[in-house]
């Protein structure tokens, strides 16, 4: 059984009261029971989650992260500059929460919560961007694109749909980019519409089709989608039980490095975890080997 005895909850401060309320009084009770000392943080602004996890985040056993995919992105890269960094526990309350789909995370509130003394503790890689970290994803291109077209309002309706309408609306007009990637000792220069680096193998509630993805390998695995291979791709990554995507084709070429660097003629925007970045491009990547701690649990997506 875990033994923690600070703990500090971080919510998003700007979710709808009525929700909020809700999860709050779903996982209080539960996580106050089993610590000596419970803090709860609100954040109000955008980087107010990594500022408060920055300050704060070492004087705590435990940071437990109430929100989606945005807010552990906050969180994660103010937790990543400590020098020891507390345990962190992902309370899934977004669109679609990926990274917490990856640690097998329930996405009732109530059981995450009970995942304080049942979850096991699990050192974890995150992904590093110049100067950013990311928990699930990096991508520039379709991906990027669908993001920004993506409307707050429908995305709060219509949750993960919202992501799949705006892509298909994205594709129509898409255009390949030219790129040059280097990894390791091999460089490949070529174009595509989509390049994806996961660390995590859920892209919108939905498994990559790679099953050797691993967020504890040391490892990130580099997706280049050339145009013609975006129509098989879109179809692995929605079917129900996506089959591992054959390596031989062409159009979806798939590396492992450690690090890489990836560079486009002209400046792109990049999506890490949900979050637009406008300056994307040229960007350097690696893997932060097991650098975080987290509470994950078993639940079989």
């Amino acid at each position: 059984m875990n033994s923690f005895k600070k703990g500090l909850l971080i919510f998003n401060g700007k979710a709808g009261r009525k929700g909020l309320n809700k999860n709050l009084q779903d996982c209080v009770p539960v996580l106050a029971e089993q610590l000596d000392e419970l803090t709860l943080m609100r954040t109000q602004k955008a980087g107010d989650g990594e500022r408060l996890c920055r300050e704060h985040g070492s004087r705590y056993d435990i940071v437990f992260i109430l929100g989606g995919d945005g807010t552990v992105h906050e969180c994660l890269n103010g937790i990543a500059q400590l020098d020891a960094p507390p345990t962190v526990s992902v309370l899934p309350s977004g669109t679609c929460n990926d990274f917490s789909r990856l640690l097998k995370v329930p996405q009732d509130i109530s059981e995450a919560s009970r995942l304080i003394s049942t979850g096991e503790v699990a050192e974890m890689d995150l992904g590093k961007v110049n100067d950013r970290i990311f928990s699930n994803f990096w991508g520039i291109g379709l991906i990027s694109e669908a993001s920004e077209n993506i409307n707050a309002s429908s995305k709060n309706m219509l949750g993960k749909i919202s992501y799949y309408i705006s892509a298909l609306q994205t594709v129509k007009e898409a255009m390949p980019f030219s790129f040059k990637i280097t990894c390791d000792e091999q460089v490949i220069e070529d174009e595509a519409v989509m390049i994806l680096v996961a660390n995590g193998c859920f892209i919108g509630t939905n498994r990559l089709p790679l099953s050797k993805i691993c967020a504890d390998d040391g490892m990130l695995d580099i997706l280049i989608i050339r145009q013609a291979g975006f129509e098989l791709f879109k179809n692995l990554i929605t079917g129900e039980e996506p089959p591992d995507w054959n390596h031989d084709d062409s159009n979806v070429i798939h590396i492992q490095a450690k690090e890489c660097k990836i560079e486009t003629q002209e400046l792109m925007k990049a999506d890490m975890d949900g979050e637009v970045y406008e300056e994307g491009t040229p960007a350097h990547l690696s893997a932060l080997q097991k650098k975080v701690s987290f509470l994950r649990g078993d639940f079989e997506y």
